[in-house]
């Protein structure tokens, strides 16, 4: 039995998965998945885990320093031999996760794997316990400092930046930054990540741009990327039907949800309606008919996203789902240089996300004329927006942006619309007065 997710509550244990929803402001979120033994866990800064294993009673100790929790200790029941999951401020630097074990078991240190897909995004896999005797009864719920002799676990870092990988990264645009730094301070109860690229030069300003963020509706742009890439490879078919099931069925944003059960649709009217109107009950029909969520993440994965995952179905109110603004325009990047759809697949996926019906956030910032498909996210305490824009005299350029907000607080979508403009007219300005034909374009690195 799976038991029905209630997002106003700080966690939930399913049978075979324990999450727990971005509530602090560092340790983004962290999931159990007890069928693998696999902790999957997001701060929202670069950290590197310390990892230790104690004896008497048996733990896994995982520190994270310069993580603040920002709330109460909490626990997390598991099952009964990993039996309990407890998260805690260690001291003022440092958060502590603790996996604790039945007494009676152990694990072996030397099966244990620590490995990062990025400095914010880490993995820790645990072997199957092995029974032992003469364990002393389990002392749950302490997060206090270690006494027993502990054996370190060695960590694999992450692998390296993976942006330079799609385009050349020229020069950071040093007078947009500083202008965008004296907005942040006026906007200083806001949490902000942003990247923006200059196709054309491959001037860019990256600010926290690699900051996991909760990823709301934005976590539909990968899922159509994806959707494409499988209909490029005869998968899946535009005029194929659907059928919306009772457990695809969600509420938030979308229409779909009002229709009854066993209501049938093309996969084209889905995927569209998933962008346009951010229908969440469409993409948990695309997400079905994808192979579901572990082979999206599989997915996402060997694009170079190291920030994007989905843990849960939508909608997502809890923020468990997570990306961040330099993956969303990694994805966006790839895309426009053709190298994970066809260019007729490329055109019909920016046609869908040119007709996005929320404008409230970069399309705002924008000039007369300029063009933008774009993808966006809104779950009360965040925001964000990430497409690509066509100004009207050529000039391309990619942009993420996501801000943390007190709920439903305007200031948020203010604050996107104004970096959107400053973006704007810096580039605009660049250009004055030079012809397209003569703009000077980077070698593109692959």
């Amino acid at each position: 039995m799976v038991l029905k997710v209630r997002w106003l509550l700080p966690s939930f244990v399913s049978f075979f998965l324990l999450s727990h929803p971005a509530q602090a402001d560092s340790l983004t979120s962290w999931n159990f998945n007890a069928a693998q033994n696999q902790l999957d866990l997001t701060t929202d800064e670069g950290v590197e885990p310390k990892v230790q294993l104690i004896s008497n009673p048996n733990r896994l100790i995982i520190d994270l320093p310069g993580i603040t929790l920002g709330r109460p200790k909490t626990s997390e029941k598991v099952g009964a031999v990993i039996q309990e999951i407890r998260v805690g401020q260690f001291d003022a630097n440092t958060t502590r996760m603790v996996i604790e074990l039945a007494p009676g078991y152990k694990l072996d240190a030397t099966k244990v794997k620590v490995r990062g897909a990025s400095s914010t995004h880490w993995f820790v896999q645990l072997p199957t316990p092995e029974r032992v005797s003469g364990n002393s009864p389990l002392q749950i719920g302490a997060i206090a400092p270690i006494s027993q002799p502990a054996q370190t676990i060695p960590v694999i870092a992450p692998p390296p930046e993976q942006l330079t990988g799609v385009v050349r990264l020229n020069t950071e645009m040093q007078g947009l930054q500083s202008q965008v730094e004296v907005l942040m301070a006026r906007y200083n109860f806001l949490k902000t990540g942003m990247f923006f690229v200059d196709l054309d030069t491959g001037n860019y300003l990256d600010i926290q741009g690699d900051r996991v963020f909760p990823a709301a509706s934005t976590i539909k742009l990968p899922i159509l990327i994806a959707f494409f890439k499988d209909l490029d490879a005869g998968k899946v078919r535009l005029d194929e039907t659907l059928v919306m099931r009772r457990d695809l069925i969600t509420n938030g944003s979308g229409e779909m949800q009002d229709d009854p059960v066993g209501s049938r649709y093309s996969a084209r009217e889905t995927v569209t309606k998933m962008i346009t109107i951010s229908d969440n009950t469409a993409t948990n029909m695309i997400i079905d008919r994808l192979g579901g969520i572990a082979k999206l993440n599989q997915r996402f994965r060997s694009w170079g996203l190291k920030d994007t995952v989905i843990r849960n179905l939508l909608g997502d109110f809890g923020g468990t789902n997570t990306t961040s603004s330099k993956d969303m325009v990694r994805l966006l990047a790839l895309v426009t240089k053709e190298k994970l759809l066809s260019p007729s697949s490329r055109e019909q996926s920016l046609n869908i996300l040119r007709n996005t019906v929320t404008r409230s956030l970069l399309p705002a910032g924008l000039g007369s004329g300029a063009d933008i498909a774009h993808k966006t996210g809104d779950i009360g305490f965040l925001i964000g927006d990430a497409g690509l824009i066509t100004m009207p005299n050529g000039k391309h350029y990619l942009a993420g942006i996501f801000v943390r907000r007190p709920y439903n607080d305007t200031r948020g979508r203010d604050f996107i619309r104004q970096v959107s403009r400053l973006v704007y007219n810096y580039l605009n300005q660049q250009t004055a007065g030079v012809p397209v034909g003569q703009r000077v374009l980077p070698t593109p690195r692959f």
